[in-house]
């Protein structure tokens, strides 16, 4: 059966699921993920469940992959949205790859999209929290928004980075920034650009950061902010889905922060 509107989702680990189960009924679904394994596991359980969902093996480091895939969507039907969720952590990825998918890729969802963006089209970008605490200069802040996605990885405060933690806080400051620089351009097609930050949501990415060296503090910052808890991927897709929906047409280069208070905690009551 034809569908009118086309979804695109990058990353089929939990968000990317949540996502494609919240917005994606009565769409034409394109899921994005490196692996092929996890492709077909995810594509065959939201089939199963009436989603009418393509897989498609996508590094969103390459440029070309990222091209393809969005006259592949383009080629289906109307973009309503591209909702970008793949990503590595500190836990699970060294530096060069943290620069490569976190903070080039992104650019390259971005760079790759525009051109196939038309009025009504939302892209969602998922940054984190983390990039809220980024302390970089104001020229570092500019040229990470506007610098040639092919010169980001050789600007020289990302190749001085050594250290996986702060790799991965500026690649998602960065993400938010590119966000805000692109909104100008996105409104010009008449279609929108955000970020969404969340704290630590439930996923397989979150646990295996729960048990590395730095989960013990992560778990604590829970309990202290007084959320006691990790957020859901539901409660990131319902996120998602208002700043993809109609509700939010004249929110545009903005990022929505989902962390259970844990930044308001940070600022306001860390040092008590």
């Amino acid at each position: 059966m034809a569908h009118d509107e086309v979804l695109v989702v990058t990353g089929a680990g939990g968000m990317g699921e949540a996502v494609v189960r919240r917005i994606g009924s009565g769409r034409d679904v394109l899921l994005a993920d490196y692996s092929q394994e996890a492709l077909d596991r995810v594509v065959a359980g939201l089939r199963d469940q009436g989603y009418a969902v393509e897989g498609r093996v996508t590094d969103v480091s390459d440029r070309a992959a990222l091209d393809e895939l969005a006259r592949a969507a383009a080629e289906r039907g109307r973009i309503a949205a591209v909702v970008h969720t793949a990503g590595v952590s500190a836990a699970t990825a060294g530096v060069d790859q943290m620069v490569a998918v976190d903070l080039v890729g992104t650019a390259h969802v971005i760079d790759a999209f525009e051109p196939v963006a038309t009025p009504g089209t939302s892209l969602v970008c998922v940054a984190s929290m983390a990039g809220h605490y980024a302390q970089l200069s104001a020229q570092e802040e500019r040229q990470l928004a506007t610098a040639p996605t092919d010169e980001l990885a050789t600007l020289p405060f990302v190749r001085a980075l050594a250290d996986a933690t702060r790799a991965y806080i500026l690649a998602k400051r960065a993400n938010q920034l590119r966000v805000q620089a692109a909104a100008l351009a996105w409104n010009g097609r008449g279609a929108r650009i955000n970020t969404v930050s969340p704290g630590v949501i439930s996923t397989a990415m979150a646990r295996a950061e729960a048990v590395s060296r730095s989960g013990g503090h992560m778990l604590g910052m829970l309990d202290a902010c007084g959320i006691g808890r990790m957020g859901s991927t539901g409660e990131l897709a319902e996120a998602v889905a208002y700043l993809a929906g109609t509700g939010s047409r004249y929110v545009t280069g903005t990022d929505l922060l989902i962390d259970g208070g844990q930044a308001a905690w940070i600022r306001w009551h860390m040092a008590d």
